[in-house]
């Protein structure tokens, strides 16, 4: 299934929750949703029941890869129940993005219930750098538990999420590609992208790919890789040594979007045809009316077909002055 621009479906991505325990400045700054910000009330969050039904749908579609976000996605009650209900899903790659605080409790049951990998978020090796990015003064040693935890639960080979800000945490680039050569684990560099408006995003802000790569190579030798897969948003590079490799996740200066085939279903029901979309297509509505399940996948089939979306490309072509509209927030839709 094509949408307007020739792009498969391929991707469907979860959000679980709208809330989370960190209070990261580039997604949720906590002098904004600690005194201003509604969350969704239980009522309005999508029910197992409904996301799997989605997820079927999705999968009958085309899809091939389910990734729970959030918010922290951990946060979810019951989460495992979640996972397994996913996981007997036939043929379909199941993911989760997390910031990593309860892996130590639920690397296990995670594995247990058919979770198939893990992508973690880690923005800093220095303690105090990472204390300051997430606001709410964990450590950088819970998120090595968190990774340890992984492993030993059998979760190999973990993408680690690094969200690069100008002035904030670049100088954490080289300590961090040290700290995970050799590990199995690839580390993926992202530039700070300008996702909602919370996050008052500049793009002078923005450390760029080119940049990212520069500081690596200034220590270690590196030769670029091929994608793994159709529509993979991480350039990806090798160590010529072997000690594995890396990502860069460009979607600021160099957009990707002629190969994204992501669409993203909200905690309270809203499908987004893309991270920077100012309107969502209200699904929970037709899932809580009497609507057959062809009536809902003819929905979804429309929603795909009819999408156009380019706003990274589009951006880039006005020199990176943003349109402003509204976007959805990234704590919103999950990334």
């Amino acid at each position: 299934m094509l949408d307007a621009l020739h792009r498969p479906l391929h991707d469907l991505r979860i959000s679980v929750t709208d809330r989370c325990n960190f209070r990261c400045g580039y997604c949720m700054p906590s002098e904004v949703f600690d005194a201003h910000h509604r969350f969704l009330p239980r009522t309005e969050i999508l029910s197992f029941e409904e996301i799997l039904r989605v997820a079927q749908l999705a999968v009958d579609l085309g899809v091939k890869k389910i990734r729970l976000t959030g918010g922290e996605p951990l946060l979810r009650k019951d989460i495992t129940q979640l996972v397994a209900m996913l996981a007997a899903i036939p043929d379909i790659d199941l993911t989760l993005t997390t910031n990593g605080t309860a892996l130590p409790t639920l690397a296990g049951p995670l594995r247990a219930a058919g979770l198939q990998r893990i992508t973690l978020s880690m923005d800093a090796l220095d303690d105090a750098t990472f204390r300051r990015m997430n606001d709410v003064d964990v450590g950088v040693e819970s998120i090595l538990r968190a990774i340890d935890a992984a492993e030993g639960a059998g979760f190999a080979n973990l993408k680690i999420n690094m969200v690069v800000q100008r002035g904030v945490n670049d100088q954490q680039i080289l300590p961090m590609a040290t700290h995970f050569r050799g590990t199995g684990h690839v580390l993926r560099f992202i530039e700070y992208m300008d996702v909602g408006h919370t996050n008052q995003w500049q793009s002078n802000e923005v450390f760029s790919a080119r940049d990212i790569l520069q500081n690596l190579q200034r220590e270690y030798a590196l030769e670029a890789l091929a994608p793994a897969y159709s529509g993979e948003v991480a350039k990806r590079w090798r160590y010529v040594d072997g000690a594995g490799e890396i990502g860069i996740i460009a979607s600021v200066t160099q957009p990707f979007c002629g190969d994204c085939t992501r669409l993203r279903l909200s905690t309270d029901g809203q499908l987004f045809t893309c991270l920077f979309a100012h309107q969502g297509h209200d699904l929970r509505a037709r899932l809580r009316s009497e609507a057959s399940n062809d009536a809902i996948q003819n929905f979804m089939r429309q929603v795909w077909q009819t999408r156009s979306d380019r706003y990274s490309e589009l951006r880039g072509q006005q020199n990176g002055v943003v349109v402003p509209l509204h976007r959805v927030e990234m704590s919103y839709i999950g990334g």
